[in-house]
């Protein structure tokens, strides 16, 4: 049967379904991407969407523009800092929550297709995918450090078993920006392609994951990941209690305006 080729458009995330490939593409290119409720909840969907459609047997995640995701969206969390609104945080949250157990979960393998930045909350939503490949101009970051906030989105699960939990501990004490490269040296990607290719490249990966067997795709799925869903799940209740409360501390307050401000923060411990 010839290839069915379909794109559902929604304000937040584009959804693209070549034959048994479904594409997700995070779309709000003029924030790099970054992490609101709206596009929260709407990947969440398309997330579950693509779990439960037996037809689908690989997931690309991606982002529009010039990023993969750039994190929490800081205007929003601003507004929410200076209301002293830890629920609307808390909704982005949950919803993120839902995301990361979804990828975990779903029966198929779903790859991060890293096409620039990525970096908070959107590295760990790369870190949870299965398979990770990146374009030569990326970039990665556990940006939380900078805000006085705590990692979420299961970074605290990923990133140690990837890495080891001593660089791990460096990238997320220090915020510091890595390149794809580097990223490759450490194991955070497995391949690195040139940015002229890797929209072709991306198609190649998708396309072999998709012809490959799905019964023994998702018994090894369920060996990679299956044993210690108890503990992500447990690892992601805790950031996100850690997360609410460090959002609301003064030092969570002064990384923000240091950030609008363009300054470095002055952390007290408070």
């Amino acid at each position: 049967m010839p290839s069915t080729v379909q794109s559902v458009t929604m304000a937040n995330v584009l959804e693209h379904r070549s034959g048994s490939i479904v594409t997700l593409q995070m779309n709000r290119p003029d924030r790099l991407n970054a992490l609101n409720v709206p596009l929260a909840r709407e990947l969440a969907a398309a997330l579950n969407r693509a779990a439960k459609d037996d037809a689908i047997r690989v997931v690309v995640l991606t982002g529009a523009g010039r990023a993969f995701c750039a994190g929490g969206d800081l205007p929003f969390l601003r507004e929410a800092r200076r209301r002293n609104a830890p629920n609307e945080l808390k909704d982005l949250l949950v919803a993120g929550r839902e995301m990361i157990l979804t990828i975990a979960t779903m029966p198929k393998p779903v790859v991060a297709a890293i096409n620039g930045a990525a970096a908070g909350g959107g590295m760990n939503l790369a870190l949870a995918c299965d398979i990770r490949i990146a374009s030569e101009t990326a970039v990665f970051a556990e940006s939380f450090a900078n805000l006085a906030l705590y990692p979420d989105y299961g970074g605290t699960y990923f990133l140690p078993r990837l890495i080891g939990p001593s660089r791990a501990g460096e990238l997320f004490f220090t915020g510091e920006i890595i390149t794809a490269q580097k990223a490759e040296r450490l194991g955070i990607v497995s391949r690195v392609f040139a940015a002229a290719d890797f929209e072709a490249e991306t198609a190649r990966v998708a396309e072999r994951l998709s012809v490959a067997p799905p019964l023994p795709v998702r018994a090894i799925k369920n060996a990679l990941r299956g044993a210690d869903l108890d503990e992500l799940t447990r690892a992601l209740d805790e950031e996100n209690r850690h997360q609410l409360d460090f959002f609301m501390s003064q030092d969570c307050a002064e990384g923000i305006e240091a950030f609008f401000e363009k300054r470095k923060p002055n952390f007290r411990g408070h």
